[in-house]
């Protein structure tokens, strides 16, 4: 395993494994490395010849400076992980690397990025399209992957691809729990050890809200996982979006779609984490 520092360097790597035939694959990060990004990784080393993973804590995507501030940043502790012949490539750029100068791109991704974390996070996901961009530029993938824990940040990275007509496979890997249902994140480190046995009710709630489907109504489902989630202290749920899987706007009937998904993203203290299920 390599890590490089520099566009260049990586493009000079990836250039000669291109010229050989090789496959490249991609796992965009922004560090803190869990076993959720490493079910990425190894999904991404096996259907690839070369796996690049970058680690990188984007600035353009935090609408909120103080988030950005906290985000947890373990460059170290995440390359002795990825050591473990996890990968070939781990791209760590400075901010100046990528940034040399300031992304004034303005991205138009419709209505995927206007609801629930595009309403509560503005800017946020022309950030995530600034920064994929420029990793899909610099890498040229043939196949990238991420998360369903970011259900909505898929959604939106496939419209920026259709949009420019990039040649990457967006690929979708499945939501990793703790062993509580708790949905792996970098952010979960910043949880107390109360705020931890705590969080988990945020994916028991959504489970036991599939139950009641389709006795009860949408609105019903969304009216009591918020009041639910909401009586148990320190949490706090910001949103709750019972939606179309594949257009992200929301349903009011179950009639509507044939991929209802709820989305939600609940503070605990100060910790914003998000999760999702399916109906």
């Amino acid at each position: 395993m390599r890590t490089i520092l520099s566009i260049n360097e990586l493009k000079t790597f990836l250039f000669d494994d291109r010229k050989s035939g090789k496959t490249i694959g991609l796992v965009p990060t922004m560090g803190a490395l869990h076993d959720g990004h490493l079910s990425l990784v190894k999904q991404c080393k096996k259907e690839n010849d070369r796996c690049v993973v970058s680690i990188f804590v984007n600035p353009t995507q935090f609408n909120d400076r103080n988030d950005l501030k906290t985000y947890p940043r373990t460059l170290e502790k995440d390359c002795e992980l990825l050591g473990k012949g996890y990968c070939d490539y781990v791209f760590a750029p400075s901010e100046g690397e990528i940034y040399p100068e300031p992304d004034t791109r303005v991205f138009d991704l419709g209505a995927v990025a206007e609801v629930m974390e595009g309403e509560k996070r503005p800017g946020h996901f022309n950030g995530v399209a600034q920064i994929v961009s420029k990793l899909f530029d610099i890498v040229a993938p043939d196949n990238a992957y991420f998360g369903e824990k970011d259900f909505q940040q898929i959604a939106v990275i496939r419209k920026m691809v259709g949009q420019l007509n990039l040649p990457v496979n967006i690929i979708a890997c499945p939501i990793i729990r703790e062993k509580d249902g708790l949905a792996m994140s970098s952010r979960n480190t910043r949880l107390t050890a109360e705020q931890r046995q705590i969080a988990p009710a945020i994916a028991r709630t959504l489970k036991e809200s599939t139950t009641f489907v389709p006795e009860k109504s949408v609105k019903e489902i969304e009216d009591w996982v918020v009041n639910t989630l909401n009586h148990i202290s320190p949490l706090h749920v910001e949103y709750y979006e019972i939606v179309d899987g594949r257009t992200l706007q929301p349903i009011k009937n179950w009639s509507e779609t044939n991929e209802p998904v709820g989305c939600i993203t609940v503070f605990c203290g100060d910790v914003r984490l998000i999760d999702n299920i399916k109906y």
